[in-house]
C-alpha cells in the first residue's frame, strides 16, 4: 500500500538554512600582464597583477587565472607575441573566462587586433576600463557621474570600431546607389561617424557643465579663503586608509572597506584642535600606479582640493610591501597636478606591522613623518600637534592692541592665530602672539596706547 507523505509543514525554518542563491553569478576574468623591459614601471609585473586583481574584485568579478610575459619591445600589432596570444586564448576558454583583462593600456589598434583574434565571446578590457567602471559604480554625486562620464568618453571615442557592418552605409533610396530621393542619394553617413558625432556633441555637453561644476568650487574655495579657516588635503595610494584617518580625527562617517577606491566623492569636515583652533580636512580620491590620463583631467576640478590646500598629508600603508613604490606613484601624480603646497608624511597601519625593525628603519628614513594607527586611533594627538605645528610654521609674531570695536580682529585672531598672552583692557584687548603672514597687514600696526598701559 503506498504511503502518503506527511506535509512539509517547517518550510520557514528550511529556508532559513538553505536560502536561495539570487545573486547573478560574477563574471570570470582572466588576467595578462606584459612587462616591457624598455618601459618604467613602479610595480614588479607579479604586483601589478597582484593589484589588477584586487580592482577586478572590486568590480565584482571573480579571478580564474593569469599569465604574463616579458618583452624586449610590444607587439606592434597585439601587444604581446602571437604564441603568447594564442595561451591567453586557449586559458581563457579552459577556465571559461568572460573577460580578458589586459594590466597595460591597450592602444585603439592593439583593441581591434586582439579583438579579432579572441572573438566575439569573451570580453576585451584593460587596467584602464576597469578602473573608469569602478570609478562610475562609486560615483554617488552629479559632480562624480559627470567627471567619470567624461573620462569614459574620452577613453572609448579612439576604439570606436566599424562593429555594424550591417549598417556601414545608410542611403536614402533602395536599389542602386543612383537611385532614392533628391538630397539622400549618394554614400550617406558611416554608423562610425556617426557614433563619433554623437560622441563628439555628449563631450562638448560634459565639458561644459564641469565648467560649471569648476566654477562652483572655485567659488567655495574663495569662500573658505575669506574665512581664512587653513585646509588640510589627505592624499595617498588607494586603500592607504585616508577615509579611515579623517572619520578618526573628525568623528565624521565616511563609507570605509578594504577594497581599492572604497570612496571616490571627496569629504570635507572640520577638526578642532585641543587650543579650539580649527581646520578643513579633504579627503580626495586614492591614486594608482597607472592612473588613466583622462581620470586625472577629468577629476582636475576636485583634485584642486589637494592644489589649493595649505598643507597636503601624504598617508602611506606603512605594512604593503610595495610601500615604496605606491609613495612614488603618488609623488609623481602630485607632480602632474603641479602641487606645490607643503607636506607631511603620514605612515598609517603600525598596529598590524610585525617587523619592529621596518618601524625602526622606516623612523630613521623619515624623521619628520608621524607614524599611526588610524583604525586603533594611536599616533592621533602627535599627529594633530605636528599639523598644527606646521601650518604655524607660516606664522609671524604680533604685539597689536585691538580696540574692542574691532571684534572681528579679535576673532579672527581667536580663529586663526596663536595667541601667547592676552590681556582685557578697558576698551580693547592687548595680544602677543603669532598669525599668519598673509593677515598681517589686517591687524594695526600699534601697540597697547598709553593711557590703556
Amino acid at each position: 500500500m503506498h504511503r502518503q507523505s506527511a506535509p512539509f509543514t517547517n518550510y520557514p525554518t528550511y529556508m532559513a538554512k538553505h536560502p536561495l542563491k539570487t545573486d547573478p553569478p560574477k563574471e570570470r576574468a582572466f588576467l595578462v600582464g606584459v612587462d616591457i623591459r624598455s618601459e618604467q614601471s613602479l610595480l614588479e609585473v607579479e604586483d601589478s597583477l597582484e593589484e589588477l586583481a584586487m580592482l577586478a574584485d572590486t568590480a565584482g568579478m571573480e579571478v580564474v587565472g593569469q599569465v604574463f610575459q616579458r618583452l624586449d619591445k610590444p607587439n606592434s600589432s597585439t601587444l604581446i607575441g602571437k604564441g603568447k596570444l594564442e595561451e591567453v586564448k586557449a586559458l581563457a576558454d579552459e577556465t571559461m573566462a568572460d573577460a580578458i583583462i589586459f594590466d597595460n593600456e591597450l592602444s585603439p589598434r592593439h583593441q581591434r587586433e586582439l579583438e579579432k583574434h579572441i572573438g566575439q565571446k569573451i570580453k576585451l578590457l584593460d587596467r584602464t576600463a576597469l578602473i573608469l567602471d569602478i570609478f562610475a559604480m562609486r560615483a554617488s554625486t552629479r559632480e562624480g557621474a559627470l567627471q567619470v562620464e567624461l573620462a569614459q568618453y574620452e577613453y572609448r571615442l579612439p576604439r570606436l570600431t566599424r562593429m555594424w557592418t550591417h549598417l556601414v552605409r545608410q542611403s536614402g533610396g533602395g536599389g542602386s546607389s543612383s537611385a532614392g530621393s533628391v538630397g539622400v542619394r549618394g554614400p550617406g553617413e558611416t554608423q562610425l561617424e556617426s557614433d563619433r558625432r554623437e560622441i563628439n556633441a555628449r563631450l562638448a555637453h560634459l565639458r561644459k557643465d564641469l565648467s560649471k561644476v569648476r566654477a562652483h568650487r572655485d567659488r567655495h574655495r574663495q569662500r573658505r579663503k575669506r574665512s581664512e579657516t587653513p585646509v588640510v588635503a589627505l592624499a595617498g595610494y588607494t586603500n592607504a586608509g585616508k577615509s579611515t584617518l579623517l572619520n578618526a580625527i573628525s568623528d565624521a562617517d565616511i563609507y570605509i572597506a578594504d577594497q581599492l577606491f572604497a570612496t571616490l566623492d571627496p569629504t570635507t569636515r572640520r577638526v578642532e584642535f585641543p587650543d579650539g583652533q580649527g581646520v578643513l580636512v579633504t579627503d580626495t580620491v586614492g591614486f594608482i600606479q597607472k592612473l588613466p590620463t583622462a581620470l586625472v583631467a577629468a577629476f582636475r576640478a576636485t583634485l584642486e582640493e589637494i592644489v589649493e590646500a595649505d598643507l597636503i598629508l601624504h598617508v602611506a600603508d606603512l605594512t604593503h610591501d610595495n610601500a615604496v613604490e605606491h609613495m612614488d606613484a603618488v609623488q609623481q601624480t602630485l607632480d602632474e597636478l603641479g602641487v606645490e603646497s607643503p607636506k607631511l608624511m603620514v605612515f598609517n597601519k603600525i598596529d598590524l606591522l610585525e617587523d619592529p625593525d621596518l618601524l625602526a628603519a622606516y623612523e630613521a628614513e623619515f624623521p619628520e613623518a608621524v607614524f599611526i594607527s588610524a583604525h586603533q586611533k594611536l599616533g592621533l594627538d602627535n599627529l594633530l600637534a605636528t599639523i598644527q605645528s606646521r601650518l604655524n610654521m607660516s606664522l609671524a609674531n604680533v604685539d597689536v592692541f585691538l580696540p574692542y570695536t574691532e571684534g572681528h580682529l579679535i576673532s579672527l585672531m581667536h580663529e586663526r592665530g596663536q595667541i601667547d598672552e592676552i590681556e582685557h583692557l578697558e576698551t580693547g584687548v592687548h595680544v602677543i602672539g603669532r598669525i599668519p603672514h598673509r593677515l598681517v597687514s589686517r591687524f594695526p600696526k600699534t601697540v597697547v596706547p598709553d593711557d590703556e598701559s
